[in-house]
């Protein structure tokens, strides 16, 4: 199977200063319910140049199964990309797809698997190929089919930070990412971990999407802004985020379906 998540937040959450994190959890409105965890199984993919082709033509073989295993209750979403930024030995496709469990995720993984036509196909046995299972709390996504743009940042965060990163993000950035989301500027977002780490604990990706290029432009400069707005959270990355740690994608959707 080749899927993929995930995701991504550019310039999203350049700076978080840990004396920062009590005096803005005090100022913001009592903390909602925390939603249920969300689980991605997603596979990456490092396809030559010749077979770009042929790695489109098999993404849109798995629709018809991934539309099924959504409208089942199975599966919550799916989505395929191509990278845009590419880099020597890194992956240039992806596809992911999401679960309420990770239950959920293992049974559509087993509906591929008895599909050999859609795991054993020869794209597939020359290209590279990675393999996440990432979960997290912060996310939206707006319902239906859509296309547009991926931008996804991992970063480390410092021992001992992770909570505190966590709650500052949804004091400060979800209310943005949420009213981006209502006006139809981003059509989903999220911050996840690895379930099951295959990198070093702490790292984190956070990731937005948008119907097209000039709606990133548009959720970049809301982004920014929040920043210009409050100079004290310039600079907080040293004390949260290792910035060393830091990577960024881009990816073109090709196509992005959300129950």
């Amino acid at each position: 199977m080749r899927t993929r998540t995930s995701w991504a937040m550019c310039l999203l959450f350049l700076g978080l200063v840990a004396g920062l994190v009590l005096p803005l959890a005090a100022q913001a409105p009592a903390a909602e319910k925390e939603k249920p965890p969300i689980y991605f199984y997603i596979a990456e993919w490092g396809v030559p140049r010749a077979q770009w082709g042929d790695m489109t033509k098999l993404e849109d073989q798995d629709k018809a199964l991934l539309d099924k295993l959504v409208a089942d209750g199975t599966i919550t979403g799916y989505g395929a990309y191509a990278e845009l930024i590419h880099q020597e030995n890194g992956p240039t496709h992806g596809t992911w797809f999401s679960a309420r469990t990770e239950g959920g995720l293992l049974k559509a993984l087993e509906q591929f698997y008895a599909q050999p036509a859609l795991v054993g196909s020869a794209v597939q046995g020359t290209s590279k190929h990675w393999d996440y299972i990432l979960t997290g709390t912060i996310y939206n996504a707006k319902p239906g089919s859509s296309a547009g743009y991926l931008s996804v940042s991992r970063w480390k965060v410092n021992p001992g930070e992770m909570r505190g990163y966590t709650e500052l993000t949804k004091s400060t950035m979800v209310p943005v990412l949420e009213k981006l989301l209502a006006e139809g500027t981003i059509s989903g977002y999220g911050l996840v971990t690895e379930d099951y780490h295959t990198s070093d604990p702490g790292v984190i990706y956070e990731y937005f999407m948008t119907p097209d290029a000039a709606s990133l432009d548009k959720a970049n400069a809301a982004f920014e802004e929040v920043f210009a707005k409050n100079a004290a959270l310039g600079g907080a990355s040293r004390t949260m985020l290792n910035r060393e740690g830091h990577r960024d994608s881009l990816a073109r959707i090709r196509f992005m379906v959300n129950k």
